[in-house]
């Protein structure tokens, strides 16, 4: 198959794009070429790059006539963030393609009601990153339903992997939270830490991506959850962690209206985000419909990824 991606050389992308070459699928990379994949992979010498800067050309209408040039059969969009920009796409490609593989959040929910929250629990989005999201999400499974358009969406959970930092026991990015833990200091959770986070590692990402390639059928019209077999709340996370290292983890609480004038402004907005979300979601539907099976647990991921900024030399304990 002839595979574009736009967005190949992201997180996810540095996995997934050498798990299609080596499936076998022709590859054309889309990006800016502002950065390079995370790791290299003697794969990516066999891809077509191409640049396109995204924002420009659906300023000028051309973006979706630009995708369409490179005649692909199956279309991975990992970076949407719009309705608007998913409708460009829809518009140029329907008819064209055989799938159209576009990469959500789990953050499409809002909070959680119900846990493990399935595909089909309801949406009450918050923030503009989620209210985006399900946007994009609604458009393309209208576009199946009204006009056949093949549609598949991926809904990935905080996506980790080695190359960069992890959501924290704390819910937000800062390193030195892993450093303290290592070193057998106090950190400070917020309440009572049984607000959860939900990881899932790149590679698995990219294997669901995979997955719905090979299970055209059951994944046309589709969503899915993808991320770890079970989510972390911070207390559990921190403590095991700690135990990583060989410690016994030192937990201190405050309410948030306390806990946040510990932490920077960006910290506190980023562990905001993260407890009052508190994802816990399913991936029933993704091991049925798809075989998903993820290979790493969220401890795992988080652990590959901690151990990769230590060797480099991100996180000094």
């Amino acid at each position: 198959m002839k595979v574009v991606i736009i967005g190949g050389t992201g997180h996810v992308g540095t996995f997934l794009v050498p798990r299609l070459v080596t499936a076998g699928h022709e590859v054309i990379s889309v990006s800016r070429q502002k950065r390079k994949p995370y790791h290299s992979h003697p794969t990516w010498n066999l891809v077509k790059q191409v640049v396109i800067d995204r924002t420009e050309a659906e300023k000028k209408n051309t973006f979706g006539e630009q995708i369409l040039e490179l005649s692909p059969e199956v279309v991975i969009d990992m970076l949407c963030y719009t309705a608007e920009s998913a409708k460009i796409l829809v518009e140029a490609l329907r008819g064209k393609i055989q799938h159209f593989i576009s990469c959500g959040t789990i953050w499409v929910h809002g909070f959680s009601e119900q846990v493990p929250t399935k595909e089909n629990h309801p949406r009450r989005p918050f923030g503009n990153y989620g209210i985006n999201k399900a946007a994009c999400e609604s458009y393309l499974l209208s576009a199946y339903r009204q006009t056949g358009f093949p549609a598949t969406i991926i809904h990935p959970g905080h996506i980790v992997g080695p190359g960069w930092i992890p959501v924290n026991p704390t819910g937000n990015f800062d390193p030195e939270v892993f450093k303290k833990l290592a070193n057998g200091e106090e950190i400070l959770l917020p309440n009572f830490g049984l607000e959860t986070v939900h990881h899932v590692h790149a590679d698995d990402v990219a294997q669901s991506f995979i997955k719905a390639i090979d299970n055209r059928n059951s994944a046309l019209g589709e969503n899915f959850h993808i991320v770890s077999e079970q989510a972390l709340t911070l207390k559990g996370y921190a403590m095991a962690i700690a135990a990583w290292f060989g410690r016994e983890a030192r937990l201190g609480f405050l309410p948030w209206d306390k806990w946040k004038d510990t932490v920077s402004k960006n910290d506190a907005d980023a562990t905001w985000d993260h407890i009052s979300h508190s994802p816990n979601c399913s991936i029933e539907k993704a091991k049925r419909l798809l075989n998903y099976s993820p290979r790493y647990t969220s401890l795992q991921a988080v652990q590959e990824s901690v151990t990769y900024l230590m060797e480099n030399e991100k996180i000094k304990l």
